[in-house]
């Protein structure tokens, strides 16, 4: 029987003072099995700091042809797709076609992530945005999720401030183009 994907709730106090977004998120995360603690983060990370009316999950590993995670309109028309981890150009490209807006969260390397894409077809290369944090701070940080969690998100002039349970941690966010 295979395992099912396991449930974890996120209470964020979200202060984003550099876009001036101040919310309180009560999200569930559906983490697939083979899905790891810092993968989950980053989507959870990715989630925040894109918050905006019509955002949403997808549903994880499991889809195929929608993002991490989308924003739609109230027509529901697709405004950006964000994706997470090490996405492939095609996927980019797709998302590119998609949507107005293409952003890639990661907690690798940038430069490993974004290698790959060298050469390869990109609609709107340019102006796909990989989003990346200081070396081993998701890392660090997925080392506190616990299936109920309650978390502080700050972020002010490019530098975020997680407090997550009993852990605190602060990384730069780091931004390139995908071209």
């Amino acid at each position: 029987m295979a395992i099912g994907a396991t449930i974890h709730t996120f209470t964020v106090q979200l202060s984003d003072v550099d876009r001036g977004v101040y919310e309180e998120l009560q999200l569930r995360v559906a983490r697939h099995p083979s899905e790891t603690d810092a993968y989950m983060l980053t989507r959870v990370l990715a989630y925040c700091l894109e918050y905006e009316e019509g955002i949403a999950f997808s549903e994880g590993v499991a889809a195929t042809d929608e993002p991490a995670v989308s924003v739609r309109d109230l027509t529901g028309a697709l405004v950006a797709w964000i994706e997470v981890g090490a996405p492939d150009a095609a996927r980019l490209h797709t998302g590119s076609m998609k949507a107005e807006r293409v952003a890639v969260y990661t907690h690798r390397d940038p430069e490993k992530v974004a290698a790959p894409w060298a050469g390869k077809r990109i609609h709107r290369g340019d102006e796909v945005l990989l989003h990346s944090f200081d070396p081993g701070f998701v890392e660090r940080m997925a080392g506190a999720i616990e299936r109920r969690n309650t978390a502080t998100l700050t972020r002010t002039e490019g530098r975020v401030y997680l407090e997550l349970n009993d852990a605190s941690g602060e990384s730069d966010v780091h931004t390139r183009s995908a071209a």
